[in-house]
């Protein structure tokens, strides 16, 4: 259900008022054509439009309702400056600017990756992409962006933690079952005793007391994470004890120096970051010569993506060709790879 814009708190409407300013200010100067595609796409293409318009921005609404009339409001109001603001499939294939812009999926669960995009044959194909997630469409969150749309550089900050910030309270209650898998990944890892581990985007500091474990009490245990409530939860749980330093900050951009780690445990991170390439340079950069990099999830590829109601693709990020690549263009040498129903680990070492 689509909530309506006076049921929703606070809360929600700062979230949705965040979201609508992010997408409003990416626009060009311009005129220019943005497709919203995907269900609810009219009543979030009327949120956008309306953000638009209280910014001053000129704005035209293109509908399947009243197509004929809407294109002729279009022909007869549109300026150098307009934004033509569509949705529906009458317009996908046929933008009234000669060419979308800007294209605004809106991603539920269960979707495919790239449904509901302008077919990649079409003239009308953007150059530019958002993914705008509705698993609940009370709370959008931004998933990700592509193409040169003047988005804030640092734009996925916000949205990572406006993401988890919500999850955080329950996250244990949901997951709390995979304690064993990860101190099995992390024994299996088997991280240099006396050295610095460190768990990156340690959510609710699960593999904090198997990295203790393994490191000793000589070796240092320090948990990152980009959102201040999983970090709370790290100190509800009581796993902080086994941690030398908890750090708020941002996988891309680590606050420590050149080879300073011995060992980087990556639980979930890889798909959240919002440049993989370059996050695992950083992550390079920050490891010694030898060191190792463990990317662990405690449930296999296939059978998470069908817990969302999809099936993978072959070029995925975390597919072994492609991230034995992309490993190697960072830094990395992939050596061992493991993606059964059960979880998915893979271990890398810093060359």
């Amino acid at each position: 259900m689509f909530p309506d814009w006076q049921s929703m708190t606070d809360a929600q409407h700062e979230r949705w008022e965040a979201v609508l300013g992010t997408l409003a200010a990416a626009l060009p100067p311009h005129a220019a054509g943005v497709i919203v595609d995907g269900e609810h796409a009219d009543l979030v293409a009327d949120r956008i439009a309306h953000a638009l318009r209280s910014t001053g921005r000129h704005c035209v609404r293109l509908t399947d309702q009243h197509p004929l009339a809407d294109e002729d409001t279009w022909r007869a109001e549109g300026t150098s400056t307009t934004i033509a603001l569509a949705d529906g499939p009458r317009w996908r294939e046929n933008p009234p600017t000669g060419r979308w812009e800007l294209a605004i999926w809106l991603r539920i669960p269960g979707d495919r990756p790239g449904s509901g995009q302008a077919n990649s044959n079409s003239q009308a194909k953007p150059v530019s992409e958002v993914v705008l997630d509705l698993a609940d469409p009370s709370w959008p969150i931004i998933r990700r962006v592509s193409g040169a749309i003047a988005v804030p550089e640092h734009w996925y900050v916000t949205e990572t933690q406006a993401f988890f910030a919500v999850r955080a309270a329950t996250w244990d209650t949901k997951f709390g079952d995979d304690l064993p898998a990860y101190a099995a990944a992390v024994a299996e890892a088997a991280p240099p005793l006396g050295g610095t581990a460190l768990d990156l985007g340690c959510g609710t500091g699960r593999a904090l007391p198997a990295l203790r474990a393994a490191v000793g009490p000589t070796g240092r245990v320090i948990g990152l994470d980009l959102t201040p409530q999983m970090l709370d939860a790290v100190r509800s749980s009581g796993r902080d004890r086994d941690a030398t330093a908890l750090l708020l900050g941002d996988a891309q951009r680590l606050p420590f120096t050149d080879a300073s780690i011995d060992a980087i445990f990556a639980a979930g991170l890889l798909n959240h970051l919002d440049n993989q390439s370059a996050g695992l340079r950083e992550l390079a950069r920050v490891t010694r010569l030898g060191g190792q990099l463990i990317v662990f999830h405690p449930t296999g590829r296939a059978a998470l993506a069908a817990r969302h109601g999809r099936v993978l693709g072959a070029d995925e990020p975390l597919a072994e060709h492609v991230l034995g690549a992309a490993l190697s263009n960072a830094g990395w040498k992939l050596d061992y790879y493991d993606d059964p129903v059960s979880r998915f680990l893979a271990l890398a070492t810093r060359t």
